[in-house]
């Protein structure tokens, strides 16, 4: 008995292990597209991998991926495409998940406009936010319907692209999200039509990834993050209405009915194995990219992505 009181002694007194402390930069302020972070998160899923993440919404949506090269912040949220022309620039980031796996981006256009088809945007006015990779999809859109990109005229309406396709400011804007823009409209009571990129001859890709620091990343902390991602993707597809009442009632601001029906149209298009790397995608759309002149050489997969789980 006196070895056995020892015993539960010596265990009470150990303390807990800490956590292993992680940085995460989203690329934006938070929204459905971060569900299983969020889920992770709520449900414990960090906790039980021995993480104790830190969340941070960036004050420029640009900055995250340069932050993390910059060795300040473990993870970021970013995007395929970006992620391409980054490493050309000679920043250290790699793809170590997918968190949106399915593009999000379209040419958005009025149901009801001039606009039926991209062959009729040629002379039109098309709006954007973020120069670059937007020029290359718009090439490969116009260009199979026989549109040049110098038959368009491209406005730069910053983050404002719905109001400028509703004001009539622009006959079409790109970098409008299928899930959010286009619900936006309906509840102003306009209707849209998305021109989805990848039915028009811009290669599949993944929307939303999970970057970090090519040559600093801890990948056994990467390993458990994604881990519990997972388990949050699995748990939100099990229970979608239960993981939006668990996401909604993080913030009063989540909880309306744009987020509701946002929610609802990106479920189907969460990574199922955020792990998970499809080779064939990224060098496919390396090969877009140096075929529409945005880069000047192919980079190996292995310098864009990785599958950090691989032994």
């Amino acid at each position: 008995m006196k070895y056995l009181a020892l015993a539960a002694a010596l265990c009470t007194a150990t303390p807990a292990l800490a956590a292993d402390k992680m940085t995460l930069l989203l690329d934006w302020f938070v929204n459905p597209n971060h569900g299983p972070i969020i889920i992770a998160e709520e449900r414990g899923y960090f906790a039980e991998a021995g993480l104790e993440v830190e969340v941070i919404a960036p004050a420029d949506p640009s900055a995250p991926p340069k932050l993390v090269a910059a060795g300040q912040g473990d993870l970021a949220v970013s995007y395929q495409a970006q992620t391409h022309l980054q490493v050309h620039e000679g920043l250290p980031l790699l793809r170590v998940g997918t968190l949106i796996a399915t593009p999000l981006n379209c040419l958005l256009v009025l149901a009801d406009g001039p606009i039926q088809s991209p062959a009729d945007l040629k002379g039109g006015k098309i709006g954007f936010s973020v120069a670059g990779v937007e020029e290359a999809l718009l090439r490969a859109v116009l260009g199979k319907y026989g549109v040049a990109f110098e038959d368009v005229d491209l406005v730069n309406v910053n983050f404002s692209l719905s109001p400028a396709l509703m004001s009539g400011q622009v006959d079409a804007v790109i970098g409008a999200y299928r899930n959010f823009e286009l619900n936006q409209m309906e509840i102003e009571g306009i209707a849209g039509n998305c021109i989805y990129i990848e039915e028009e001859g811009v290669p599949p890709h993944d929307e939303l990834i999970y970057v970090a620091h090519a040559e600093t990343m801890d990948r056994d902390k990467i390993t458990r993050f994604l881990g519990a991602v997972e388990k949050a993707t699995q748990y939100i597809v099990n229970h979608p209405d239960a993981a939006w009442e668990i996401f909604s009632g993080t913030a009063p601001e989540l909880n309306d009915r744009l987020n509701s029906m946002a929610w609802e149209d990106t479920l189907p298009r969460f990574a199922l194995r955020p792990a998970a790397l499809d080779e064939g995608r990224y060098a496919r759309f390396e090969a877009f990219l140096l075929e529409s002149g945005l880069i000047d050489s192919l980079n190996p997969v292995a310098d864009i992505a990785v599958d950090v789980t691989a032994q």
